[in-house]
């Protein structure tokens, strides 16, 4: 049974990861949606993410885009950097490849759009991340098109919210993707 919207974050994390087994890996239609939608914007450079087990995989666009993608680190203090998308040849702490600590850095200012990972997100753009708030730190400045991917089951009416939470201007599923209404 789906948490309520008072419920805390934890409760929604155990909700979202055991409705995320259930769901079937519909990645290839994300990742066309996503083509359509940042052809016709014009993107070139997107950040995107290294898919953990049940998130859309979104490798498909790297034909399409120049891609970057992310490190975590962790000192001083936790943060990401950006890094070209064919640097990640390492394993991450999460289990994903991530670009080794000494690959080429590049600068967000050089991005078009960001699609970002997620467990849950609600119809108003919050996102339901994993608890580490690298994103929320990286993104406050961000003025490009910001894409929550998540499968369509996991969007759900609202979850909590924090002020320093991010939130994103588009949604995109197997279903298609679309602009956040306020």
């Amino acid at each position: 049974m789906q948490p309520s919207a008072a419920q805390g974050k934890a409760e929604w994390r155990e909700w979202a990861r055991a409705r995320r087994r259930e769901v079937p890996d519909l990645s290839a239609k994300v990742a066309a949606h996503l083509v359509a939608f940042l052809q016709a914007r014009k993107v070139r450079r997107v950040l995107v993410y290294r898919a953990l087990p049940g998130e859309p995989d979104v490798s498909a666009l790297a034909p399409h885009f120049d891609l970057l993608t992310t490190r975590a680190r962790f000192r001083p203090a936790p943060h990401l950097t950006l890094h070209p998308w064919e640097t990640a040849t390492e394993l991450s702490r999460f289990g994903v490849l991530q670009p080794p600590a000494d690959a080429p850095r590049v600068g967000l200012e050089t991005v078009d759009a960001v699609l970002l990972p997620a467990l849950a997100y609600d119809r108003r753009g919050v996102r339901l991340g994993y608890g580490g708030g690298f994103y929320d730190r990286l993104l406050p400045e961000f003025t490009g098109p910001t894409v929550g991917v998540v499968w369509d089951p996991l969007v759900v009416e609202e979850l909590p919210c924090e002020t320093h939470d991010l939130r994103v201007g588009f949604l995109a599923t197997e279903t298609g993707v679309r602009a956040i209404q306020l």
